[in-house]
């Protein structure tokens, strides 16, 4: 979970500093796609998590 939060505050950070600084748009690309990549990873891990819990 840390390493979760730990992405996202860094993919938020390249992004501002993408956004606001000329020519480093490349980074607010990069933010962008490990914003993603991480919502995916989380969204696996969630989907994993569900499957281990039997119904009785």
């Amino acid at each position: 979970m840390v390493i979760f939060l730990l992405i996202v505050i860094v993919a938020i950070v390249l992004g501002l500093i993408g956004a606001t600084v000329e020519g480093l748009g490349y980074l607010l690309i990069i933010g962008i796609a490990l914003l993603v990549a991480d919502l995916v990873l989380a969204a696996v891990r969630l989907s994993r998590r569900s499957h281990r819990h039997v119904l009785r």
